[in-house]
């Protein structure tokens, strides 16, 4: 390693550098400047976006959106719609624009040429061309000016394997362009040629994640397998054309799969001596110096240099967003100042390590640009192993400068239309105006003191600070901030090999304890029974998964018996006991979530992220209910002078919880502790095939130290026992999960008055849904593409809240069917122990043969889009699309309970709204749209008790989206919410006169 130079040499050098730099860029006016003098309406826009926070954001919200509108008269009107919001303050011109009658007039279709043709001149600034002549002449200026460039083919999301082979297909063609072009291009000492070397003179930029639809960190094997086998297509024949390849890296969840990927394919023999491939460093992440000290070390052991980009990171508001939601630790840096200064700290380490890698420093910050340079001049880095590097349209001036003054300098060129090119040009316009931005700073004319200054952390300890020698301090990861309310469980992040590993090892484990006998538990015991019925696997049926014991009309009654028993005491526990056992119950879950989740993933056939996000559900149904029992255990007073009021609670009674399959462990815990801790003894009655998550729940209860008789684990066969425990006297709620038709029954027997019974029962029940996607002209459609494709064949459309119909209207309807159906055509199906598989088998025979009638049905009623075909061995459905689906068809109003799913066309959003609303269920429903007043009509009257916009319509968080829905979709409160608890309640008003012999205490007085 070169010997380092001391930290003050560095500094002064880098203030001494970055004041020529400055002085030199603003020599004849900075380009804000001159874009300031000719104020064009491009121009404006960001101007005002600088100015007002709120028109910033819903300006760039505009933007993001124009490319789906389709008419003037749609634009002006979105237009109008997004400015008008009530967090905007308009510049009187902007003003003065939007004041049109009507869309539809002139005014209005002047104001919709004006904004487009000026975010098209905007869009150009940032995008080197939208076809490969306009790149050329982009590119043969940037030679001229005597700088590098690489280019970066814009493109929709990549959600089909047909637009990811495109890509591929796309990449080779623009290499064999450009290496054409570059025949006739004369050789620029600066860029082309170092330390003797001749240099590529073409340079391209891929993502690693769009070679492979489904490309998933938790399927690492497949995943590596897709991808690599379309990267040696394009390294090969990048080879034969003598162009350069560099790897981008986007966002966090997959960097660590990228970078093994890479390394293990660039150390065989065919690539290793390959010094014209390069991956990216983000700095902007906790783990990016070892990230960056891993991959010097790796190139030292493949003893041929390799390309490091590093930059600052361009997902930030997305990385923080993502880790909140997920309540994982953030792996970015909340304080620029302290990414700057880990930018700093890997740029030195890096050259420090020229040997081995070549550094490209991204960055538009004059200051980590002249830090990088003080750097390579004090250690005499050779000019092969360095370069700088610069976005198209954000640091021209900087890169001519660096140019000019003999630095080799290379320019980032996206290329591409518009559409695809938007979310790129939303990012280079948030980073252009955000207040931190080096670029706006130097616009707004800060002193050079000010910009050039060293960065200096907000937070103490926000970054570990280094003096002198570049080391391989780590870094802590910042855990999510809690922005209030409750504190949710984290699901596995399986970006983390470790977390591969324990879930892998969870199933191996639990595959061997397959074939166990479970027993009921009545009052403390496990006791024998005469019936047993075995639970097999939905994979493969002929593997018995556990055999369970199922309980007599006679043990039944001994259950219930025991109850009643059990219930004075257990009422007057304290809530907070009963609460802790709750807690303590979570925290056994939390320490068995991997095992626990395998039990899932064999008994109902659940991929492994489903079920590890439902353990996180049981767990936060634990300690949510734990909390609301304990706050409405404080009970409301309503004093007044003399007379003291209060409203309390109190537990009804014997609770029957009749639990689904589809959610065995999340709904069967949930409905079993909201009545454990408001106090009522619990008998559970499990789906049969979802037996042996229930033993595992009452282990769970049991080991947490419930009280014998207050939980009761008692399997049996429904139209039995089920009934039996529905219509006993003793009975005082019954919360049921399941069909329509079986919640319908349990609720009319419920109502019957029985010989005996001296209360009305309380059923709470959630029956199902016919729940509808709605996708608008102004859709994102590749967010709407991906969502209805998880919503709808995720678990295989076994939900409650699964999509079963998409409402699109017609001017996307085909755009819209062709990638649904392509991006369906992608999807794995297989067992649901293997990590690649996103399509899972369906319960058991009875579901496969119901679903397979209903998709008879559906032929003769629509359009077969796509069926695909499906495994033998075990439950599979293969995923079904039917296209011009009837409202009124019997596959758009029955409950299928599949992975069928039916697609009408509308003509407009109020039809849609209408088609949506048109069945006999409320449960869940989505949309589809960047319309405002569309979003503001859903939220009005689309009817359904769960609406998720522009996400996917599952996966429902406790607090954060209480589930539940009306009409014939169910009856009671929202599961996971602030009445839940309520149900399983009675309330009770105490009124004292405490005025004796006229005296009363008047609190305040003397």
């Amino acid at each position: 390693m070169v010997a380092q130079a001391n930290q003050d040499i560095y500094e002064a050098k880098t203030q001494e550098i970055a004041r020529q730099l400055l002085t030199a860029q603003k020599e004849g006016g900075s380009i804000f400047s001159s874009l300031r003098d000719r104020m064009r309406w491009d121009d404006k826009i960001l101007a005002w976006a600088m100015s007002n926070p709120g028109l910033r954001v819903q300006l760039f919200r505009f933007i993001d959106t124009l490319p789906a509108l389709q008419s003037k008269p749609e634009i002006a009107r979105h237009l109008q719609e997004y400015l008008s919001d009530e967090s905007v303050e308009l510049p009187s011109a902007l003003k003065g624009m939007l004041n049109f009658a009507s869309p539809e007039s002139p005014p209005g279709q002047i104001t919709a040429t004006t904004v487009s043709k000026a975010v098209e001149t905007l869009a150009q600034k940032y995008i080197s061309g939208e076809n490969i002549k306009q790149a050329l002449k982009t590119i043969e200026r940037l030679r001229k000016d005597k700088m590098a460039f690489t280019v970066d083919l814009l493109g929709e999301a990549v959600i089909t394997e047909i637009e990811a082979q495109a890509y591929l297909e796309s990449y080779l063609k623009l290499m064999e362009q450009l290496a054409e072009a570059a025949k006739s291009w004369k050789t620029v000492t600066l860029i082309d040629e170092a330390n003797g070397e001749q240099l590529p003179k073409v340079q391209v930029s891929v993502k690693l994640t769009a070679f492979y639809s489904q490309f998933d960190p938790l399927d690492e094997q497949g995943s590596e397998e897709q991808v690599t086998s379309r990267i040696r297509t394009l390294l090969n024949r990048a080879q034969e054309l003598g162009v350069a390849v560099h790897f981008d890296m986007e966002q966090y969840i997959y960097k660590d799969i990228t970078f093994k990927i890479l390394k293990k394919l660039l150390m065989e023999d065919e690539f290793r001596q390959r010094t014209d491939i390069g991956m990216t460093v983000q700095a902007y992440l906790h783990d990016s110096k070892e990230d960056a000290q891993d991959l010097i070390n790796w190139a030292k052991e493949r003893g041929y240099p390799i390309n490091i980009r590093l930059v600052k990171g361009a997902y930030w508001d997305q990385e923080t967003i993502k880790a909140t939601q997920k309540h994982w630790d953030i792996p970015v840096y909340n304080d620029k100042a302290a990414t700057d200064i880990n930018f700093e700290f890997i740029t030195q380490l890096l050259l420090e390590n020229h040997q081995y890698v070549y550094a490209a420093i991204g960055s538009h910050n004059i200051r980590s640009l002249s830090r990088a340079i003080a750097i390579a001049e004090s250690l005499n880095v050779p000019p092969r192993s360095f370069e700088m590097q610069v976005l198209y349209g954000m640091g021209d001036k900087i890169a001519a400068t660096l140019a000019d003054k003999g630095y080799r300098t290379r320019v980032y060129c996206p290329y591409g239309k518009l559409l695809p090119g938007m979310a790129y040009l939303i990012r280079r316009l948030l980073e252009n105006t955000a207040n931190s931005s080096f670029l706006r700073q130097n616009m707004e004319d800060r002193p050079p003191e000010e910009l050039l200054a060293p960065p200096v952390p907000k937070q103490k300890g926000e970054i570990r600070e280094s003096n002198g020698k570049a080391n391989e301090n780590g870094n802590s990861s910042v855990a999510a901030p809690i922005t209030g309310g409750f504190p949710g469980a984290a699901d596995t992040d399986y970006a983390k090999e470790e977390a591969r590993n324990i879930a892998q090892n969870a199933i191996t484990t639990v595959r061997q304890q397959l074939g166990k006998t479970y027993l009921p538990l009545i009052n403390g015991e496990y006791v024998n029974t005469e019936n047993f019925v075995n639970s097999l696997n939905p994979s493969n049926y002929n593997e018995v998964v556990g055999k369970i014991g199922l309980i007599s009309v006679d043990q039944a009654e001994t259950a219930i018996q025991a109850a009643k028993k059990a219930f004075p005491g257990w009422r007057k526990t304290p809530v907070k006991e009963r609460a802790g056992i709750l807690r303590k119950a979570a925290d056994l879950m939390e320490q068995r979530r991997a095992e626990l989740a395998a039990w899932v993933v064999f008994e109902v056939g659940k991929a492994l992220k489903e079920a590890d996000a439902e353990v996180s559900e049981a767990i936060d149904f634990c300690r949510y209910y734990a909390d609301e029992m304990e706050r409405l255990d404080r009970g409301y007073n309503y004093d007044i002078s003399g007379e003291t009021n209060r409203c309390v609670y109190q537990p009804r009674g014997i609770a029957v919880v009749i639990s689904p399959w589809n959610y065995p462990i999340a709904i069967a815990t949930g409905m079993t502790v909201a009545a454990l801790v408001t106090g009522n003894c619990t008998l559970l009655k499990p789906a049969e095939t979802s037996s042996v998550i229930a033993a595992k729940i009452a282990e769970v209860l049991v080991e947490a130290g419930i009280p014998q008789g207050v939980f009761q684990y008692v399997p049996g066969k429904g139209s039995v026992v089920g009934s039996y425990l529905v219509n006993h006297p003793e009975t005082h709620i019954i919360a049921f999960t399941g069909s329509q038709e079986v919640g319908c029954r349990i609720y009319a027997d419920a109502a019957i008055l029985r010989s005996g019974q001296k209360h009305l029962k309380r059923v709470i029940a959630e029956m199902g849904g016919k729940n509808a996607v709605i996708v608008d002209e102004s859709a994102d459609l590749d967010q709407a593409v991906d969502g209805i494709v998880m919503s709808a064949f995720g678990y295989s459309g076994q939900k409650c809240s699964a999509c079963s119909r998409v409402v699109v209207l017609e001017s996307v309807y085909d755009s819209f069917l062709e990638r649904f159906v392509e991006a369906t055509k992608s999807l794995n199906i297989g067992k649901s122990e293997l990590p690649s598989t996103q399509v899972v088998p369906v319960i058991d025979a009875t579901a496969q043969s119901r679903i397979r009638e209903y998709i008879v049905k559906g032929k003769a009623e629509a359009r077969v889009a796509l069926e695909m075909s499906a495994p033998e061995g075990g439950y599979f459905v293969g995923p079904v699309i039917f296209a011009d689906v009837t409202p009124d068809a019997v596959i758009a109003q029955e409950e299928i309970f599949g992975p069928v799913v039916a697609v009408i066309k509308v003509k407009d959003f109020q039809q849609g709204l209408e088609v949506a609303n048109n069945t006999n269920y409320a449960l869940t429903g989505g949309l589809y749209s960047r319309t405002p007043s569309h979003i503001e009509q859903a939220e009005e009257d689309f009817e359904v008790g769960n609406l998720y916009i522009n996400r996917n319509t599952t996966g429902a968080i406790v607090s954060r989206q209480p589930f539940g829905g009306f009409k014939l979709s169910g009856v009671g409160f929202k599961a996971g919410g602030p009445d839940y608890l309520l149900q399983f309640l009675e309330p009770r008003t105490i009124t004292e006169n405490i005025q004796r012999q006229g005296f009363a205490p008047i609190e305040g007085a003397d």
